[in-house]
This record gives structure tokens, sequence and C-alpha cells, in this order.
């Protein structure tokens, strides 16, 4: 019997890594694929692959920010043209399609979100009217409901754009800041950029924020069991526990939901996982924001339970209400 597996007896072959076309996209997935190479043996090229949301001029919440840069790449996987892909956690919708497993998800990276603004400005310092660029209406909602209680009053723009065109908009004078993710600087080198991490008691992330998923086809049992070893049970609990709460909340990832779950350590040993989920609407005027704790999950569905307790509580504090902008 012929072993077909990319990781079969005979394979000599590099393994092909699916990536979108981004710089951010290509620094994570070169990252990832020097963990590979460690674990395998094999050597890994970056097969490039250019998705909807790279090509689309529209906003995210508009063209339905769920699965817009993961479609490609998985129908990539699926039709055999590449042996396994990498995507940034957060922008995978939350059902898992046939064929294709979840096979690690690494340790997370830094799952805040940062500010890049004029004159090295933090959040707090920002003069009134000043112009803050996100694309993001969770960004927008908790932005502007912090601005509100604090008395500072900001717009918040809608933009598209990789990573050089939002801060762009900073250099040429066009908006005072942007928005960005922490992980997503901090994999491209370029920290030294940021002038305020938000503080997730102010902004709580995207569920999944900072993390990376390393997709492959299911019958490739192989390479999943090696991409296996990749994986920190710790992280992937946490965001089962988040990307639970949003599916829950039957929103996609353009709809304005934060979630965090963080470990909880009691000395040395890590004894409970915290949920916290926010949903809001835009303008910030109202905010639905609830935690619960619990023991760390040891499953799979403890992890997904704990995302869809509290996603019942929010609901029942009006939680539906505040997602008229999501698209499913």
């Amino acid at each position: 019997m012929t072993d077909n597996s990319p990781l079969g007896a005979g394979a000599t072959k590099p393994l092909r890594l699916g990536t979108r076309r981004s710089k951010l996209a290509m620094a994570q997935s070169g990252l990832v694929a020097e963990a590979v190479t460690e674990v395998t043996g094999r050597a890994v090229e970056l097969v490039e692959i250019t998705t909807y949301g790279d090509t689309s001029k529209e906003q995210l919440a508009q063209i339905g920010g769920t699965g817009v840069f993961v479609a490609a790449l998985r129908e990539a996987l699926l039709r055999g043209e590449v042996d396994f892909a990498v995507h940034s956690l957060k922008d995978l919708p939350t059902t898992q399609p046939e064929g294709l497993t979840l096979a690690a998800v690494p340790v997370r990276e830094d799952p805040r979100d940062v500010l890049v603004a004029r004159d090295g400005l933090t959040f707090e310092q920002l003069p009134s009217g000043s112009r803050i660029g996100t694309g993001s209406p969770r960004r927008m909602a908790q932005l502007n409901a912090y601005a509100r209680s604090h008395g500072l009053g900001i717009e918040t723009v809608p933009i598209r754009g990789n990573v050089d065109t939002r801060i762009g908009f900073v250099r040429s004078g066009e908006l005072d800041a942007v928005v960005l993710a922490a992980a997503g600087l901090s994999r491209l080198g370029r920290t030294g950029e940021v002038t305020d991490f938000l503080s997730v008691d102010t902004v709580l992330p995207a569920p999944g924020q900072g993390a990376l998923a390393i997709e492959c086809a299911a019958s490739s049992t192989d390479l999943a069991a090696a991409l296996a070893e990749l994986d920190d049970p710790y992280t992937r609990a946490a965001v089962t526990a988040e990307r639970a709460l949003l599916a829950a909340l039957e929103a996609g990832c353009s709809a304005p939901v934060g979630a965090l779950a963080d470990l909880l350590a009691d000395g040395q040993a890590v004894n409970e996982l915290r949920l916290r989920g926010v949903v809001g609407s835009t303008d910030g005027s109202s905010l639905v924001q609830l935690s619960t704790t619990g023991p760390v999950p040891t499953s799979h569905d403890d992890a997904a339970a704990l995302g869809r307790e509290l996603a019942a509580e929010m609901l029942a504090k009006g939680a539906a209400g505040l997602m008229g902008e999501r698209a499913l």
C-alpha cells in the first residue's frame, strides 16, 4: 500500500504551507515554517494565496468579516495544493469545515490592541477632536465608550489596508492615531512604533486575537500528529472559550464583540480561567460587559461550555440588540 501522506516514508519534497500574501501573514507563516521544520526535519516552502479579503476594497463589516481571509486557503487545502495552512485565529469562522482539522494553536502572542499615534501620544493624551482609524466595529465601540466615560472627544474613522497603509495615515497627518493588534506589530518587528498598549480593561481584544491556527486535511494523520507538537494547551483552552462565546452570540468576526480568556495562577499553579466578554454599539453609547471564572478546562467541551455560559448571560443583559451591524 502506498503512503501518500505528506510525511509518508518516501516523502522528501518540502511541505507546502499555504499563506496569505501580506507582509504580516508571510512573517507569521515564516515563524511557523521554522517550527515545523524543527519538529519534522522537513523543509517547508511558503505557497502564497490571494484571498477575497485581500483584494476587496470594501470595509470588512460590509463584506462579512468571517472567513474572507480564510476561504481560499481552505479550498487550496481541500484540493491538495498545499499540505497545511496558517491563519490568524481571529479570522477563522467558528465552525470547523468537513475534511479539515485544526492541528495546532501555538503559544499566543500579546493579545492586546495598541495605539500608534502622532507625536508619541498615548490614548489619554489625544486632544479633543482626534481622529482614530480602525476597521473594527469592536474597537470603535470600546474606544468610543471609554472616551464618553472619560470626557475625551474622539472620532473613530473606518479604514482598511495593511500595517504600512494604516500607519501611513498617521504619518501623513490624515489621522491622529490608528489602532492595531500588538501581536501583528511584534511579529513584524515593529513594536517600537507603538505609542500606547491599550489595557484589556479599556479594550477587550477580538476572540482569538494574538493566536495562530495551523490547519491541515483531516486525512493527513501523520502531518496532523507532527503539527500537534506545536499546540499549546493553555492557549487552545483560552481561544476555545472565546470562540464559543462568539459562536453562541451568533456573531461573525466583523461584529462588535470582544473576548479574552486568561489563566489565573495561585502561586506557581494555574488553577482558574477567567473569561471576559463585551458587546457594544459602535458609537459607544451602550455596552454589555461581563466576566465569568471557572476551573482551567481540561477538554474542548469544558472550554466551550464556559464561553456559552457567558454568552447566555450577555444575551440576557441585551447583547443581541447591540449587534445590528453584524454580517452573518
